[in-house]
C-alpha cells in the first residue's frame, strides 16, 4: 500500500534524506548540529542517526575537539555506501572516472582510441570502465551506475548516435544494447556539452541560475540550453547543436548533418583564428587547428604585439552567432566554456559583451567557465551522484 504524505514512515524519509544532504554539503557533523540545522530534537536526530548508521549510509567518524565541554561524536556520510563512473568520450580517446559517494574521485584511466576503426567500441568502453574501476580499488560490479558523455546525441526514437559523425563505431542502432548487456549497472547517455553545463550549475560559474546558456568551443561548437533549471535536449537530442546554425559572413552549407558542420562552425571554430591572424600578418605553425587557434587567442590575451586585431574579430563572430541564440531564447546568463574562450580569458568576454549588445535586443551576462579541467567527466560524475543517492537514500528510508 503506498504511503501518503504526512504519515510516520514519509516524515522520517524527509528527515534522514535533509540530514544526508547537510553531511554532504557540511561534512562531518554532531548530533546536536544535525538537530540544530533540521530543527530535530535531540532523541529524534539520535533515531535518524541510528537508522542511517544501521543503514550503512552514515559511518562515526572521530569527535569534535578543542571547544569547551566534553566531546561529541561526530558522523559522517559513507563514502563507500556507492561509487558511480563517468566517460568522457572524443575520437581520439575515452576517459573514465569513479567517485564515491561524497563525490571524491577515487579512480581513473585514460585509453587512447586513435584512427578511424568503426569497430570495438563495446570493448573499448568496458576496458575504459574496468581501468578506472581497479584504479579504485574496485570491480564493475561494485558500481551503482554510469553516466557515458559523447558528442552528438542519441535519439530517443532510434537509439542511434546523431550530430556526430567525426566518432567512429559509435553509430550501430544495436550499440546502447550491446553496452547495456556487458554492463551490469545501469548506463545513461549525454551529450558532452549538456555535461559541461551540469558542471558549471552544480559547482561552477552557472551556480544559482535556471536559465542560461553555456557556449562550448574547441574542436567544435555547440551549446547547452538550460531552461527552467533542466536541460532542454530537443525532440532528437539536437538543441543546442548550434556549429550549424547558418550565419552572416559564412557561407551557406547545405547537408550540414552530413558535413557535420555549418556557418557558425566555419565562422568561429578553430579554423577561424589562424585565418584572422593571417590577415593581421600573424605567422601560423603548421600544427592542428585547434593548437594553433588556442596559442594565438592566448597570446592576444596576453597583448602581444601584432595580435591587437585578433581578440575583438573573433569575439564579433562569437557575438553573430550567440544573438540568434539570445533572440530566441533571452537567458539571463552565458557561460563562455571551452579551450577557446578560455585561451582568450577575460578580454575575449569582455569583447564578446560588448560585440552582443549591439547585435541582439537581450542584453543576458556573460562570464567566462570555471570549471576548466575535465568539465564533461565532472559534469558526467554529477549526473551520476545525483542520480545514485535518490535512488540509494530513498530506498534506505522506507
Amino acid at each position: 500500500m503506498a504511503t501518503t504524505p504526512g504519515t510516520p514512515s514519509v516524515l522520517r524519509a524527509m528527515n534522514d534524506r535533509a540530514a544526508l544532504d547537510l553531511l554532504l554539503a557540511h561534512g562531518p557533523l554532531s548530533r546536536t548540529r544535525i538537530g540544530k540545522l533540521t530543527g530535530l530534537s535531540k532523541p529524534t536526530a539520535s533515531q535518524l542517526l541510528a537508522r542511517l548508521e544501521a543503514a550503512g549510509l552514515v559511518v562515526a567518524t572521530g569527535t569534535t575537539e578543542g571547544r569547551p565541554g566534553p566531546s561529541a561524536q561526530l558522523y559522517a556520510v559513507n563514502a563507500s555506501a556507492a561509487h558511480v563512473a563517468a566517460l568522457d568520450v572524443t575520437p581520439g580517446r575515452i576517459r573514465a572516472a569513479v567517485a564515491d559517494l561524497t563525490g571524491e574521485t577515487v579512480g581513473s584511466f585514460e585509453l587512447a582510441t586513435p584512427g578511424r576503426a568503426s569497430t570495438g567500441v563495446v570493448r573499448q568502453v568496458t576496458q575504459a570502465v574496468e581501468g578506472a574501476a581497479k584504479d579504485a580499488g574496485l570491480t564493475t560490479s561494485d558500481l551503482h551506475r554510469i553516466v557515458i558523455g559523447t558528442p552528438g546525441a542519441f535519439d530517443p526514437s532510434t537509439g542511434r548516435l546523431r550530430y556526430a559523425s567525426h566518432l567512429p563505431g559509435w553509430h550501430s542502432p544495436t550499440l546502447l544494447d550491446e553496452l547495456a548487456a556487458v554492463l551490469p549497472m545501469p548506463v545513461e547517455y549525454e551529450n558532452d556539452v549538456n555535461l559541461a553545463a551540469v558542471a558549471e550549475q552544480r559547482l561552477g560559474a552557472a551556480k544559482g541560475h535556471e536559465n542560461f546558456v553555456l557556449l562550448w568551443a574547441e574542436a567544435g561548437l555547440g551549446a547547452a540550453l538550460v531552461l527552467g533549471g533542466r536541460l532542454h535536449r530537443g525532440w532528437t537530442g539536437g538543441a543546442g547543436e548550434v556549429g550549424f546554425l547558418p550565419v552572416p559572413g559564412a557561407p551557406l552549407i547545405r547537408r550540414v548533418a552530413k558535413a557535420n558542420g555549418g556557418g557558425f562552425q566555419e565562422l568561429a571554430g578553430p579554423v577561424a583564428v589562424p585565418r584572422i591572424a593571417k590577415r593581421l600578418g600573424v605567422e601560423t605553425p603548421e600544427q592542428p587547428a585547434l593548437e594553433v587557434a588556442v596559442d594565438l587567442l592566448s597570446r592576444a590575451a596576453r597583448g602581444e604585439r601584432g595580435t591587437a586585431g585578433l581578440l575583438p574579430e573573433y569575439a564579433h563572430r562569437l557575438a553573430v552567432g550567440l544573438a540568434s541564440v539570445v533572440a530566441v531564447l533571452d537567458p539571463e546568463l552565458i557561460v563562455l566554456s571551452g579551450a577557446l574562450t578560455a585561451a582568450g580569458g577575460e578580454p575575449l568576454r569582455a569583447f564578446v559583451q560588448t560585440e552582443l549588445a549591439d547585435l541582439a535586443a537581450p542584453r543576458p551576462r556573460l562570464v567566462l567557465g570555471e570549471i576548466h579541467q575535465n568539465p564533461v567527466l565532472r559534469g558526467a560524475l554529477q549526473s551520476a551522484l545525483e542520480a545514485t543517492r535518490d535512488e540509494v537514500f530513498d530506498t534506505s528510508s522506507r
